[in-house]
């Protein structure tokens, strides 16, 4: 989209995507930011953080805000602390914005789905539905009787069939996204593309290849606290502590002779690599904090709510 497209005058502004856990919505901001700026894994509740994507067209700006996915209370697990601050983190994105991305999957409507949408009906700005992984869905001619099932009573502006991970819909997207915003000049560089630090990005980084590595075993007992991030010259010296729960949990993390710690870092310092456009020299450490997750001081030592 070109600023003539939109009356020879940028439009720019702040969009929240919001949707229960698992549907894709880190990997749309990542597709329409062109950057990996939002960790992802197939485990739901990868995102913990609130995180600004930056995407920047010849047509204006939209800022992304990559949101943890919603999800109802229930039992221990969901009403621990960490949860807590997911689901307010969630909801705060909400604050200022001026339109709303509700994300759903294809084929499937849920409780969790009605939640998503009714707390973005609740911020009164116009939402867009984006229907995500079409690509998966085996039985295309369900699509159009799931669009008017999934819309059905509900106001939304537009309704967008995406398939985020192999960036199809984008565009109309996209368009539809910059007609809705303010005019406005763009708030950031045409090279920026998010808020975030590289010392927050280096931590998500980490702890994706550990939620992508060890999420069957420990999908959501570990967290990552950035000790140093040192420029030295053209190198990029990381140290990065890793924070497990029980003994036994640092014990699978670390892996026979050291060798699956070694293969997460591996992974991680070629992502950051990539991010960061330069050599990574990264150290990890593991050490326990019993239940952390639920330990409210403990979330703020590392970051959580911020």
């Amino acid at each position: 989209m070109t600023a003539s497209d939109t009356g020879n005058t940028p439009h720019s502004g702040t969009v929240a995507v919001i949707g229960r856990p698992n549907v894709g919505k880190s990997t749309l901001v990542n597709a329409l930011v062109g950057a990996k700026v939002s960790i992802v894994s197939n485990r739901p509740q990868t995102t913990r953080h609130r995180l600004l994507g930056i995407a920047t067209f010849p047509g204006g700006q939209i800022m992304l805000v990559d949101t943890p996915g919603l999800h109802r209370m229930q039992g221990k697990l969901s009403s621990s602390a960490i949860n807590k601050v997911m689901n307010r983190a969630a909801r705060d994105a909400l604050e200022g914005i001026d339109a709303g991305l509700l994300v759903i999957e294809a084929g499937r409507w849920e409780d969790e789905d009605t939640l998503a949408c009714e707390t973005l009906r609740k911020a009164e700005v116009p939402v867009v539905l984006v229907v995500n992984k079409v690509d998966q869905l085996k039985d295309k001619t369900a699509l159009l009787p799931f669009l008017q099932t999934a819309s059905e009573g509900r106001d939304f502006v537009s309704i967008h069939p995406v398939s985020a991970l192999k960036r199809k819909g984008l565009e109309a997207l996209t368009e539809d996204l910059l007609r809705l915003l303010p005019e406005a000049a763009p708030r950031y560089g045409e090279d920026e593309i998010t808020d975030r630090s590289q010392r927050f990005l280096a931590g998500e980084l980490l702890r994706e290849q550990l939620m992508r590595q060890l999420g069957a075993e420990l999908p959501y007992a570990t967290t990552v606290q950035i000790e140093s991030f040192v420029e030295d010259g053209e190198l990029l010296r990381i140290g990065a502590m890793i924070w497990v729960e029980r003994e036994s949990q640092k014990a699978i993390v670390i892996g026979k002779g050291g060798i699956r710690l070694k293969a997460i870092g591996a992974k991680a310092r070629i992502q950051m690599e990539r991010l960061f456009g330069a050599k990574v020299f990264l150290e990890t450490w593991v050490r326990v904090r019993e239940g952390w997750s639920d330990d409210e001081a403990a979330l703020r030592a590392f970051g959580y709510g911020d």
